[in-house]
């Protein structure tokens, strides 16, 4: 009896030791045996946070949320693992900021590559996709919604957001900037809309064959401001051609007793190459071989500018440029009877969607400002040929439009890359653009004032009163003769309106006209009251970012005659 009963609790301790052991295992494969193991397991020490996101949760010792954190960060790890109840999740103590906070253990990392680990980026903002992480040249263009492969990353900033990504996109792999992209498909199909302003864009179609607003990006651009290159407040600048350096010293001079702190010098002017480039010999030697001054000379006429405390920014006319399509007729608008490059108003224009065209272009600025110290680079010619409607519509134009853009996509996409490089070069960027940009319509030669406001640091507008319909806007009077109400007019109807709609737009520097109007009736001398009109005009319409001459031909003594206009406060 006592034997039988002997065996019974022998049975009972074995069984109670099976059932456990079921338990631990099963226990095991409910959250893993890495879960298992690091529960009862000191892993002390440092580690990054890494996530599919830019920031993580942080939690408190009741998993309430207190916060968040960048991925990326490095970390101390403190204790032992803790599984919480409700979730069946893992969670590890970290000191973050002398602070001690609850993550989940999913998000830490010891390998850097393992910090950014989403697998699929989606595009918000046309973005030009790069052959490598630090250099400037492109292999491709994706649009927006269009889904990526993530290959890899460089950079996680302090905020937890991507510098770089490398990335698949159908048979183009390559480098892009990760303030372009977003996580879901939803997120970049978006338009930006700040206070409904993008429903006035949609409103402005393709009218002039330029393109529809509403297919132009407009998401807040981040500004630069770099600490060893201040820009004025104030810009008060006098145009120099590339051939009037060798006097120099002569408008220091002038400039100093003038109330000027700035010059605007040709880098390249069409068929009048500033002096003879590095990059100009490699990519197009027709211009450099047509330099009005040698490499040396050159520079050391923008040292004088600059050892005398002005500010100094060189001008690239961008898309006319007939040497480079005389040595890239590839490259060139093509005229559709001939196969040969297309002739407009006498010169030769490489295709603005040519991204052989862009990389010459951000190269030769990129060099500017790293070998001749330029302050600011300000593209001219950024847009089309105007006046080619009817020639389009006959099929006579071949612009090699090879991704499929709009005009004004083009020209704001080419903006958006010179801006990512020439500011990682330490210069800001400007853009020339007709007045009739501001108008309430996209012009057919891809500019439209907002689009590019919004991205680069300075837009010049070029109102000059000879350019206007003699009685533009119901003036009764020819306006050329009236700069002061034309300019106001223009500005407060037009400029100011488009500034309005645009998140993060740019400082206005307008061009002014510094030269007599001799071939409209009537004629109309342009003294130092017509200009000062023309600036008085434009301030009072609160566009104060100062001013630009254009005078052709640089003219010293013309400059001379408008001195007091130059002297006065506006």
């Amino acid at each position: 009896m006592s034997r039988r009963i002997r065996k019974r609790k022998i049975n009972i301790r074995r069984l109670l030791l099976f059932l456990s052991a079921v338990l631990i295992v099963s226990f095991i494969m409910a959250i893993g045996l890495t879960k298992f193991v690091g529960l009862f397991r000191n892993q002390n020490g440092s580690y990054y946070i890494a996530a599919n996101v830019n920031e993580i949760p942080l939690y408190d010792d009741k998993y309430e949320e207190i916060g968040k954190i960048p991925r990326g960060t490095e970390v101390k790890r403190k204790g032992k693992e803790v599984i919480r109840e409700e979730t069946d999740d893992i969670y590890v103590k970290i000191v973050y900021n002398k602070n001690h906070y609850f993550i989940n253990r999913d998000f830490l990392t010891t390998k850097k590559e393992e910090i950014v680990q989403e697998e699929k980026m989606y595009v918000r903002t046309p973005v030009t996709v790069y052959e490598t992480s630090d250099g400037i040249e492109i292999v491709g263009m994706i649009k927006k919604g269009e889904e990526v492969d993530i290959l890899a990353y460089q950079d996680v900033k302090s905020d937890g957001t991507v510098s770089q990504y490398k990335i698949q996109y159908q048979d183009v792999v390559g480098y892009v900037y990760g303030k372009y992209m977003e996580f879901t498909s939803e997120a970049a199909q978006m338009n930006y809309d700040q206070e409904g302003a993008y429903q006035t864009h949609l409103t402005r179609t393709n009218t002039q064959g330029g393109g529809s607003a509403g297919n132009l990006d407009y998401f807040p651009v981040e500004k630069p401001k770099f600490e060893n290159n201040v820009m004025p407040e104030e810009v008060r600048s006098l145009y120099l051609n590339s051939g009037v350096l060798g006097s120099v010293d002569s408008y220091i001079e002038f400039a100093k007793e003038n109330n000027i702190n700035a010059f605007v010098v040709d880098v390249k002017e069409n068929t009048s190459p500033g002096y003879a480039s590095k990059v100009m010999e490699e990519l197009s030697p027709t211009s450099y071989s047509h330099a009005n001054n040698s490499f040396e000379k050159y520079q050391t006429a923008i040292k004088k500018l600059k050892d005398a405390g002005f500010y100094v920014i060189g001008r690239i006319t961008t898309f006319k440029d007939s040497y480079y399509v005389q040595d890239h007729p590839e490259d060139a608008i093509l005229d559709t009877s001939t196969n040969a490059p297309y002739k407009h108003d006498g010169s030769y224009w490489p295709s603005a969607f040519d991204r052989d065209v862009w990389e010459y272009n951000v190269k030769l600025a990129i060099e500017a400002v790293e070998e001749m110290g330029f302050n600011e680079i300000q593209f001219d010619y950024v847009r089309f040929p105007d006046r080619t409607l009817k020639a389009e519509q006959s099929g006579l134009i071949n612009y090699q439009n090879n991704y499929g853009e709009e005009k004004a996509q083009a020209i704001q996409n080419f903006l958006m890359y010179a801006c990512d490089e020439i500011h990682d070069a330490g210069a800001y960027v400007s853009a020339d653009v007709f007045g009739e940009s501001a108008h309430n319509y996209v012009t057919g030669y891809g500019q439209y004032w907002g689009a590019i406001s919004n991205v680069v640091d300075v837009i010049s507008g070029m109102p000059y009163p000879e350019l206007f319909n003699k009685y533009e806007y119901g003036f009764k009077e020819p306006v050329w003769t009236v700069p002061y109400e034309l300019l106001n007019f223009w500005a407060t109807n037009y400029v100011v309106k488009q500034q309005a709609l645009v998140p993060t737009p740019a400082i206005v520097r307008n061009w002014i006209q510094a030269y007599d109007i001799t071939w409209r009736s009537p004629n109309q001398v342009y003294d130092a009251s017509m200009v000062s009109e023309e600036i008085a005009g434009m301030y009072d319409a609160g566009l104060t970012g100062g001013f630009i001459t254009w005078n052709a031909s640089s003219s010293l003594n013309k400059y001379k005659t408008l001195a007091e206009a130059f002297k006065k406060e506006y």
